[in-house]
């Protein structure tokens, strides 16, 4: 017999006493009997909660690609009382001894019922790790693998691909520093050299040509617009480029705007600075929402990713059981870019546009979502004078997807 039943036999005998003994002449007077057999207590064991993995390439809290995903990790965890595992600065120079796949597996025995692997440069890892696990979903992010159209198409039956359509963010950050500009340079701090690295280069800068001549009424092809790409994602010491030292060298060569293209934000500490000795300096960091924080003063802007409602429909379908391999290009909520709960690329505007900027950055994003601003659209040469849209042709995903130079006009290297 268990205590709770013991006590409630005692509380119901003592009460038939009581009653027994006031009110023998009540006829009213009524007695309970006390149980004469005892039930077996019974208990539901709460249901274990969803559990994922995310397998992150940069430090959690970089402010930047990392910590987007890591906050939709959190952002699950609360639609769904999910536990995360999650595993940073996985990357061959951090650690060399520690494979995708192998995080995939470790993750698995731990009980994740779903795995992102969050970068471009996770390919291997991911497919290896979904070939290995076939009975989980697997969430390669950024990759074509699950694309029938692609180059590189896998048809594994758990191993899924989601990216956001950033390229719409760059524009909206090219077209942030064509208005604010008053050198007409602008400085793009790049990471490594990929189809994905130089459609978003190209990106900023046909949105600075387009705003720099449409509302500024200033020649385009007067523009300077110089890449320089330190190798990576992010600062590796001894391996990258110092991103510190590529943003001052894009400042001492006459930008007085630099947009980065790099995960953490050196290109907008690198402004704040030289701002604080009273040069007329902006910057444009990318990635995270809230990077702007690093000096707001000076902030143009930022392009931001917002993974939690991609994630969330992938979740969603795993629970529901109908998930299955796709592959995801998801954009902006044109209703509005910033909701949360639907947009999965956003731009959120700086303190450094003036009023007349900002009056005109919301112009051009009005003519984004209506479909009246299109850039991608010929004639558009690669930067080898190759053509890469004929004359009123506009890039289809395929085109756009697979970037293979940077553009006529631009400065640097395509390879």
């Amino acid at each position: 017999m268990t205590k709770r039943w013991i006590s409630v036999v005692a509380l119901v005998a003592a009460f038939a006493m009581v009653m027994a003994a006031c009110g023998d002449d009540d006829e009213t007077a009524t007695t309970t009997e006390a149980p004469t057999t005892t039930e077996a207590a019974t208990t539901t064991a709460a249901p274990e909660p969803f559990t994922f993995g995310m397998i992150l390439v940069g430090p959690q809290n970089d402010r930047g690609w990392s910590q987007a995903h890591y906050d939709a990790g959190l952002y699950l965890e609360q639609e769904f009382g999910a536990e995360m595992i999650v595993l940073d600065v996985v990357n061959t120079a951090d650690r060399p001894d520690t494979t995708v796949e192998a995080v995939i597996a470790d993750m698995v025995d731990q009980g994740a019922q779903l795995v992102f692997a969050t970068s471009d440069d996770m390919r291997d890892g991911a497919e290896i790790g979904a070939a290995e696990n076939p009975d989980t979903p697997i969430v390669w992010s950024s990759g074509d693998s699950a694309w029938a159209e692609g180059k590189a198409y896998n048809p594994a039956p758990n191993l899924s691909n989601t990216m956001g359509r950033m390229y719409y963010g760059k524009f909206m950050a090219g077209c942030a520093a064509g208005l604010m500009t008053e050198t007409g340079s602008i400085g793009y701090l790049g990471p490594l050299i990929n189809d994905e690295t130089r459609r978003l280069a190209n990106s900023v800068y046909l949105g600075a040509r387009y705003c720099y001549d449409e509302y500024r009424g200033l020649d385009a092809d007067d523009l300077t617009f110089s890449v320089n790409w330190i190798g990576f994602w992010f600062n590796i010491p001894g391996v990258t480029l110092d991103p510190t030292q590529v943003a001052n060298d894009f400042f001492d060569g006459g930008a007085d705007v630099v947009v980065s293209g790099i995960d953490t934000t050196e290109a907008l500490v690198v402004a704040g600075q030289r701002a604080d000795g009273g040069e007329a300096v902006w910057a444009v960091p990318y990635d995270y929402e809230d990077a702007c924080a690093e000096a707001p003063d000076i902030c143009l802007g930022v392009p931001y990713f917002n993974w939690g409602p991609a994630y969330k429909r992938i979740v969603e379908s795993v629970l529901d059981g109908t998930y299955t391999a796709q592959w995801e290009w998801f954009g902006p909520d044109w209703a509005d870019i910033n909701d949360p709960e639907t947009s999965g690329v956003g731009f959120v505007k700086g303190d450094g546009l003036t009023a007349e900027a900002s009056g005109f950055l919301d112009q051009f994003i009005a003519g984004l979502a209506s479909g009246d601003i299109e850039l991608f659209v010929g004639p558009l040469n690669y930067q080898d004078g190759s053509e890469y849209l004929a004359d009123g042709e506009k890039a289809d995903d395929y085109k756009l997807w697979y970037t293979e130079q940077l553009l006529e006009g631009m400065t640097g290297a395509s390879n």
